[in-house]
């Protein structure tokens, strides 16, 4: 009967084993004590490790106190990080003086330092992996409504495990103030230095130091004011062909074919519309094989599913980010975008609204700038003067609320075309007025910026390229 019971707990002991949560001790000890034995090690392991990622309560102490030593920048070893334990009255919690003397005896030397550390992180990343799986299951046993949320939530949580550096909740001030000077004296040294994304245009870069990192910028207009142009062949394009940076375009609007021929007549400067028709020059044709020399090779994604919900392509946009390391998000136009089933009863308003907050927290979560189209309200047409003002927002006051910049686009001479064909037409507005073959000055307003001047800048668009030239660039293009 004793032999069964033994055998019985033993069984248990290795069942109970086995469902102990992923952790090495050995490596954790050997962290610690590789930190104690060469000061220098501090750096190494902390850019690798955080105090959550050690198992045992005890290392969590040891390794807390080792960062408030280091942070002081005093040297981190036997001495210092036993008087900061004492000081906070931890050092009997973890075992005494002598069990951090037994941590040195742990490791002979601190040049494998990194490997120990990066051993403590993986066992940390598999236990995150075990909670956010168990909060996964609960969720499903939940039966909600809506899939889409479900399946968005569990994917942000894996997300947020294979992206650790951006999932902190709390990170030390000195870092970021020293990061941040640096980025000051850079732009001090040299004038004009973009910190973010370059648009192309040397007078928008002035004001706004390019689209930078964790932006919701809003790019808005009225009809035919050139939105998708300006967002495709001048942002996108110069982004990827110019800087190599990868861009993700989701286009509701225009299918991808569309897309591809807009970029190729964009980067050849080539008439698209003559194109169509069959009426290319020979030296079009040159053009062309010169662009396609660049654009295949161009790291530039589209997606063109029509009324995708927000849910799918924040999902998507964290794909391309992990998988292909994109630096931009264009999202043609918010509109279109669905917010999802639960809202096909509600309000427009709040459909809108939260769509505009969701894409805030992409750009935030992704650490990019988005950029994304919106199309404005009929008032605009109503006034005597049509430069378009922040209330003109289609559908929701919380774009504005939510965008870290809006930018509208305004080109007086498309009005003065269209009031010159209302009056050979009887007064009849035609639903599209013709583009001018001249090029047609336009004005980029930027009505809302968090982080700097509002103003205007004003460009050249060509009409028969569908690209917006700074003043200058437009000079030059003209020239050669």
């Amino acid at each position: 009967m004793i032999i069964v019971a033994v055998g019985t707990l033993k069984k248990e002991f290795e069942e109970l084993k086995d469902k102990l949560p992923p952790q090495d001790l050995e490596a954790e000890q050997a962290t610690l004590g590789a930190i104690l034995v060469e000061p220098g090690a501090a750096s190494r392991a902390m850019a690798i490790v955080e105090e959550e990622d050690f198992y045992r309560e005890a290392h969590r102490i040891v390794f807390r106190a080792m960062a408030a030593v280091q942070t002081r920048n005093e040297p981190v070893d036997l001495v210092t990080v036993s008087a900061e334990l004492r000081r906070r009255g931890q050092l009997e919690m973890v075992g005494g003086g002598e069990y951090l003397t037994a941590l040195i005896g742990q490791v002979p030397t601190a040049a494998h330092v990194v490997r120990y550390a990066t051993i403590v992180a993986e066992k940390s990343v598999l236990r995150k992996l075990i909670t956010a799986g168990s909060r996964i299951q609960q969720m499903a046993y939940d039966d909600p409504e809506d899939l889409g949320e479900v399946l968005d939530g569990a994917e942000q949580q894996i997300f947020e495990i294979a992206q650790r550096r951006i999932s902190r909740d709390f990170v030390p001030i000195g870092p970021l103030v020293t990061e941040t000077f640096e980025k000051l004296d850079q732009v001090f040294r040299q004038p004009g230095f973009i910190t973010g994304i370059s648009t192309g245009i040397k007078d928008l870069d002035k004001m706004t130091s390019g689209l930078q990192g964790g932006d919701l910028i809003i790019i808005a207009g009225r009809p035919s004011m050139g939105k998708t142009s300006f967002a495709i062949a001048n942002l996108a394009l110069h982004a990827a062909v110019q800087h190599n940076t990868g861009v993700g375009i989701f286009s509701l609007e225009m299918a991808k074919g569309q897309l591809a021929e807009l970029l190729l007549c964009a980067q050849a400067r080539v008439n698209g519309w003559a194109l169509r028709r069959g009426m290319a020059r020979e030296d079009d044709w040159s053009n062309i094989g010169q662009a396609l020399t660049y654009l295949p090779d161009a790291p530039i994604f589209v997606d063109d599913t029509p009324g995708i919900p927000i849910l799918e392509l924040r999902s998507k946009a964290r794909r391309l980010r992990s998988q292909y390391d994109i630096g931009l998000i264009i999202v043609d136009y918010l509109q279109l975008i669905s917010g999802g089933t639960k809202f096909a009863a509600e309000s427009r308003h709040q459909e809108v609204s939260v769509v505009a907050r969701a894409l805030k927290g992409l750009a935030r979560e992704l650490n990019l700038p988005v950029v994304v189209l919106s199309q404005l309200s009929r008032r605009v047409e109503q006034r005597e003067d049509k430069r378009p003002i922040l209330s003109d927002l289609a559908e929701s006051g919380s774009i504005e609320a939510e965008a870290d910049m809006v930018c509208f686009l305004y080109r007086s001479n498309y009005y003065k075309r269209k009031t010159v064909i209302e009056h050979t037409t009887g007064g009849q507005a035609p639903s599209t007025v013709s583009p001018s073959d001249s090029p047609d000055p336009t004005e980029i307003i930027i009505a809302k910026h968090r982080h700097g001047p509002v103003g205007t800048v004003n460009v050249m668009f060509h009409p028969a390229y569908r690209l917006f030239f700074g003043t200058d660039q437009y000079r030059e293009a003209e020239a050669t």
